[in-house]
């Protein structure tokens, strides 16, 4: 299954072809992804395993986004996901002659927003309507409705959603 999806991946997923998300969120499914209805997703998307990769409904998958999913991720219903992000579930322990692989799981929850060229590590939780600022490094948990910004990013101000 692994070999299969390096073959179907550059084709519709992470090609510059506009393909319609329909197709790409299908093809996602048969390849063990849950995801959700409405869900937008851009050119140029990298996704390492579908299988480790769950996507709420109305989100939004922007181009050149790389899901570097080791290890499971979860997209709430209403999230954004900036153009050129970076989610990273794995890391190589440097402590250890032969650096093992570390993996953590990834959730980001309904309404959260990772700004343009951010990024994500492993083990993050971004909680409900928070938003990593552009160019931020997510780490940990990040509160809920408030705006991280940084590296690492640290809550800047609450965020205020209006009508």
């Amino acid at each position: 299954m692994r070999v299969l999806w390096f073959l179907i991946q550059p084709l519709f997923i992470s090609g510059r072809a506009p393909w319609p998300y329909s197709i790409k969120r299908s093809l996602l499914r048969l390849f063990g992804a849950r995801i959700g209805k409405g869900v937008i997703i851009k050119p140029k998307v990298r996704i390492k395993y579908p299988w480790k990769l769950r996507i709420g409904d109305h989100a939004w998958i922007g181009e050149s986004v790389w899901i570097d999913n080791l290890d499971d991720v979860t997209i709430g219903d209403h999230c954004c996901i900036s153009q050129g992000a970076y989610l990273l579930c794995g890391n190589h322990d440097y402590t250890k002659p032969a650096f093992d692989l570390i993996t953590r799981p990834i959730q980001i929850e309904d309404g959260a927003w990772i700004g343009a060229m951010s990024i994500v590590g492993p083990g993050a939780k971004l909680e409900t309507e928070s938003v990593l600022a552009a160019g931020s490094v997510g780490l940990g948990t990040l509160e809920a409705r408030m705006v991280h910004q940084g590296n690492p990013a640290k809550p800047v101000r609450e965020r205020q959603i209006k009508p």
